[in-house]
């Protein structure tokens, strides 16, 4: 799926649409939390779901300096992230894995695309660097545990 979110035309839009994103990744992690049998799997993947926490605490702040409201959930997109994780769940561990690394080619794609927007402030940006670095560690640790 191909995502605009990043590429909004202003600064309050971008916020918004950040969190609502970040809300549907976390409904996606805790599903599949919820489902792994592996307990090491479970580990990070609780470990990457606070990465997405921090994410939203960070977004919510930057919603008050900007004086906007800040979401507090997710959207009808959080079906998909987490109808693809309870399907996969039917197969196992690792397919389970390679749906959520699905999910995170949209918040890699999100978060580049928002480091790269000029309506943002530079501060905001070099935060968006950091969350896409995040969500490329996510991607790739899935990917090897998926092949492994």
């Amino acid at each position: 799926m191909v995502t605009t979110v990043g590429t909004e035309s202003t600064f309050d839009k971008l916020v918004q649409n950040l969190l609502i994103l970040e809300h549907d990744a976390i409904a996606a992690y805790q599903a599949t939390i919820d489902r792994l049998e592996d307990a090491t799997f479970k580990t990070k993947i609780a470990e990457f779901k606070g990465d997405h926490e921090r994410h939203v605490a960070e977004l919510t702040k930057l919603a008050g300096q900007i004086g906007v409201k800040a979401p507090k959930e997710g959207d009808l997109k959080e079906y998909l992230t987490t109808g693809k994780v309870k399907l996969a769940a039917l197969v196992g561990d690792k397919t389970v894995l390679k749906a959520m690394s699905t999910n995170e080619i949209e918040t890699k794609m999100a978060y580049d695309h928002a480091a790269k927007n000029t309506v943002a402030s530079p501060e905001a940006r070099t935060f968006f660097q950091s969350a896409f670095a995040d969500e490329d560690r996510h991607k790739s640790w899935m990917d090897a545990a998926a092949a492994g």
